[in-house]
Parts: structure tokens; C-alpha cells; sequence
């Protein structure tokens, strides 16, 4: 099947991207969210994978299209052509390699030029169950998540830490972004002069502990 292949049910589709460096753990957060699986010797992906998982909210069938996007420099030219439609993102970094974290800056560059619009994004770092192993800390990925006007999650996908509630609170900031554009666009028809509202933004640590709501002011990956 294709991901064309989609029955008429959903009232929306949404295409989310997993992105980040090779061996970061993304096809095992997939896995474990979309099919609670988890291989530990896991193949590296070559090109692209994706998985849908349906959810409903507020009434609303929505269909989440997740593409397992290769982090090989040798696959960039084959899976810039998926962040095309894509309006979610994880952005993956190993918190036991800092390496993986450095190169988060050009994760999020080639999400911005390859993407056909801006996007709600989570900065997620996962194996956060490899704590003795720790490189980066949980306050270093608030502040870039913060800087960057993104979500931000430290996620196990061995143990199954935060690794649903990443994924489902992309989709459904997703979904209240869209439902508050449309509202926004009504009310523009009888209120001149509105101008919407603003994005805030959680932040959790390996323990799940959520920090006070921040607001993110024109973010650079939230829709605008």
C-alpha cells in the first residue's frame, strides 16, 4: 500500500517526519508507537519507511502518515524529496552521543528548506533510559528545544518512555494549529483587525515531568 491508498474516512491526513542522525533509535520509536515493538539489533533504514496510526479528537478521525526518514549523509539526496508536505516533525538526537545533538542544527535546516511549509516540530532525546551513558543533558535540550520554538521530550523506546505521548502531542497541537487557523480565517470574515492566537510550548524530561507552558512568539517550527 501506498500512502496514497488512504480510504475517504479521516477527516484529516497529516504527514509527520522522523528526522535525526543515524542509529538515534527512529525506527524503534516508530515501531514501539505505531506496533509496540522494539528490536535492539534493528537494520539501519535505507531510504524511507513510514507507518499511519489513526486517532480521534475533539470528534475528528485524523490519520498520522509517519515517515522513518534515513540518517545516512549518503540517503539526504533520496529522502529530501519526503519532507515535502510534511507539517510535524521529530527531530531524534541519542542523549548518550553528543555528537547526534551537535548535528541537531542541521536537521532542522534541512527541515526548513526541504519542507514546502513550516511545521510543529518536538526535539526528542531519546535512549533516555541509558542515563550512566548520558552526554546531554535534559536542561541542554530544553534550552535549544526552546530556542528553536520547539516541543521537547526525552523518550525511551526500550522501556516506552514518553515515546506515545511525543507523537500524540505533535498530532494534536497539529490539529488545534489547523483548528485555529480555520477559526482564525471565520473570524477574520467578521472581525477586522483579528490576529489569531498564540502557540505555547510544553517541555518533558526522561521522568515525564512537564515544565510551565511557555509561549512561542512567530516560531520558526510551528505554523506561523
Amino acid at each position: 500500500m501506498t500512502p496514497y491508498d488512504e480510504e475517504a474516512t479521516e477527516d484529516y491526513i497529516f504527514k509527520i517526519v522522523l528526522t535525526g542522525d543515524s542509529a538515534v533509535g527512529k525506527s524503534n520509536l516508530l515501531s514501539r508507537y505505531a506496533r509496540n515493538e522494539f528490536f535492539p539489533s534493528s537494520k539501519t533504514t535505507i531510504g524511507v519507511e513510514f507507518q499511519t496510526q489513526s486517532m480521534v479528537i475533539d470528534g475528528k478521525q485524523i490519520k498520522a502518515q509517519i515517515w522513518d526518514t534515513a540518517g545516512q549523509e549518503r540517503f539526504k539526496a533520496v529522502t529530501a524529496a519526503y519532507y515535502r508536505g510534511a507539517v510535524g516533525a521529530l527531530v531524534v538526537y541519542d542523549i548518550s552521543r553528543r555528537q547526534s545533538f551537535d548535528d541537531i542544527g542541521r536537521c532542522l535546516e534541512e527541515l526548513r528548506v526541504h519542507s514546502d511549509m513550516s511545521v510543529v516540530a518536538m526535539l526528542v532525546g531519546n535512549k533516555c533510559d541509558l542515563g550512566h551513558l548520558r552526554e546531554v543533558s535534559s536542561e541542554e535540550g530544553r534550552r535549544l528545544a526552546e530556542s528553536e520554538g520547539m516541543f521537547f521530550m526525552e523518550t525511551s523506546a526500550l522501556n516506552s518512555t514518553n515515546v506515545k505521548e511525543a507523537f500524540e502531542t505533535v498530532i494534536t497541537e497539529i490539529f488545534n494549529v489547523v483548528s485555529r487557523r480555520v477559526l482564525a480565517a471565520n473570524l477574520r470574515k467578521s472581525t477586522p483587525g483579528f490576529t489569531g492566537t498564540k502557540v505555547v510550548a510544553l517541555q518533558y524530561d526522561c521522568e515525564g515531568d512537564a515544565s510551565v507552558e511557555k509561549p512561542v512568539a512567530k516560531s520558526r517550527c510551528c505554523f506561523g
